[in-house]
């Protein structure tokens, strides 16, 4: 099995402007330094920031743009994520191109980031796709990972590598990276998380091994991430166990009735007992505000500000 080469592209993201153009550079620069590269996976929302008034219909131009750039270098592209309008609702949805330049999935967040995500739609399916002659792949989307019964339904559906763009700027950023290598040693597959920088997170992308250790973690600036993975890693695991010790997925499978809280129509009191989700107030004024703050960050000189948005 030859190994599988995937780029990582951790980019700045502006609330104000598309950042479709920057895209498309990134992946000229990318597939000129390392013509080799199979794969390239973007941030959550690199496309157009994380504002729901960008929402877009999917497909679009933003995906036709994609799949030129697919087709031109020949390889998969997962181009971040974009809010999508569908049936007078928004989604959080991510794209599968292969080398062809056409789709062949489409992945919508489970988990929005509420209370904060307020306005996006659930997705309710899980998202698998193959590679030819390589193995197989799963996308979830930042805040998914913070369920193991999202990427563990991913594993039981095959998936050996997790694809995960993500959109993190807030203070719990290295509880995200000790739950990637738990994630990707729970459920022994590799982890691809790629954040993005300034609206689009605070960087830290991390890859991690099906034993769990970290393979590369980006730091806080831009990067472009380019690992050779080697997915009989993954198959090695699963057969022989982590560091030949323990074998999670085997004992998960042998065990997989026990767990009666998934069953429809139990009472689950104490999760009862916890109140509605908190939302917050005033999501109107705050997606001003991130507006503001990132025409700051690209005009800094020509910055002043006032509360205008009371």
């Amino acid at each position: 099995m030859k190994p599988f080469a995937i780029a990582g592209i951790q980019m700045k993201v502006s609330a104000v402007h598309s950042n479709v153009e920057m895209m498309k550079l990134k992946l000229d620069i990318t597939m000129n330094l390392y013509p080799w590269v199979e794969m390239v996976v973007f941030s959550e929302l690199c496309g157009f920031g994380p504002l729901l008034h960008t929402a877009k219909e999917v497909p679009g131009l933003f995906e036709q743009e994609m799949q030129k750039m697919a087709k031109k270098y020949g390889i998969w592209l997962v181009p971040g994520s974009v809010f999508e309008k569908r049936e007078n609702l928004i989604y959080n949805t991510a794209s599968v191109i292969n080398p062809q330049g056409e789709v062949v999935t489409r992945y919508s967040k489970m988990f929005p980031f509420y209370p904060y995500e307020v306005g996006v739609t659930p997705g309710n399916q899980f998202c698998v796709f193959d590679v030819p002659n390589v193995g197989k792949f799963g996308i979830s989307i930042c805040y998914d990972m913070w369920f193991p019964e999202t990427v563990r339904t991913l594993t039981v559906m095959g998936a050996e590598v997790i694809l995960h763009p993500t959109m993190t700027g807030t203070i719990d950023r290295d509880i995200e990276l000790s739950i990637a290598r738990a994630m990707a040693s729970v459920n022994q597959c590799f982890l691809f998380d790629v954040n993005g920088l300034d609206t689009g997170g605070s960087g830290c992308s991390i890859v991690c091994g099906p034993d769990g250790r970290v393979i590369y973690q980006a730091g806080s600036t831009e990067e472009i991430i380019p690992i050779e993975l080697n997915i009989e890693r993954v198959r090695r695991s699963r057969e022989l166990g982590i560091l030949r010790l323990g074998q999670p997925l085997k004992s998960f499978r042998d065990h997989i009735g026990v767990f009666s809280i998934y069953q429809e129509g139990k009472p689950l009191p104490y999760l009862d007992s916890l109140g509605p989700l908190i939302k917050p107030t005033k999501l109107d004024k705050l997606a001003k505000l991130r507006q503001k703050e990132s025409e700051f960050i690209e005009n800094p000189s020509a910055a002043t500000y006032k509360d205008e948005f009371n």
